[in-house]
């Protein structure tokens, strides 16, 4: 019983993920310009999230662990990409590092319940960093893709 909860929630996860980082991960700029860092970033992070979730159908608990160590350090953008983010967020820059902060420690604690083999933990862990990603998302993908790629969110 405990296992068939343990996959129906795996699979909601995972379905959740696709559902999420899709739009970021199929995004093609239509400008001349250079796609952001934080664009390729970002797809590297939603690559290890359905790696988490298809890690986490098979019990394969060092593969959810080092998925989510990568997140968890996720590389940053360089600083002129930063100041143009910052330039344009203003007072919200506060919220959406906010967002980055939750991303790096809820990452790091699903690692550790990982490293221990804890399901439970890492269920509810992984839930949470899902939701603060799909939170980010919500409030901040859209402006992102209109300002540097001038087109309309896939949502």
């Amino acid at each position: 019983m405990k296992k068939s909860r343990t996959f129906v929630t795996t699979l909601f996860a995972g379905l959740t993920v696709l559902a999420v980082t899709g739009p970021v991960v199929s995004e093609t700029g239509d400008t001349d310009s250079e796609p952001l860092v934080l664009r390729k970033i970002m797809q590297e992070m939603g690559k290890e999230m359905g790696a988490i979730a298809e890690a986490i159908s098979r019990e394969q608990w060092s593969q959810v662990a080092d998925s989510a160590m990568k997140i968890a350090d996720h590389p940053r953008p360089p600083m002129s990409e930063r100041a143009k983010i910052m330039a344009l967020f203003g007072k919200d820059m506060a919220r959406f590092k906010g967002y980055d902060t939750v991303t790096h420690d809820t990452a790091r604690e699903l690692a550790e319940a990982a490293a221990k083999s804890d399901a439970d933990a890492i269920i509810s862990t992984f839930a949470t960093l899902q939701s603060s990603c799909l939170e980010c998302h919500r409030n901040f993908r859209k402006p992102l893709q209109e300002h540097f790629y001038g087109k309309r969110s896939t949502e």
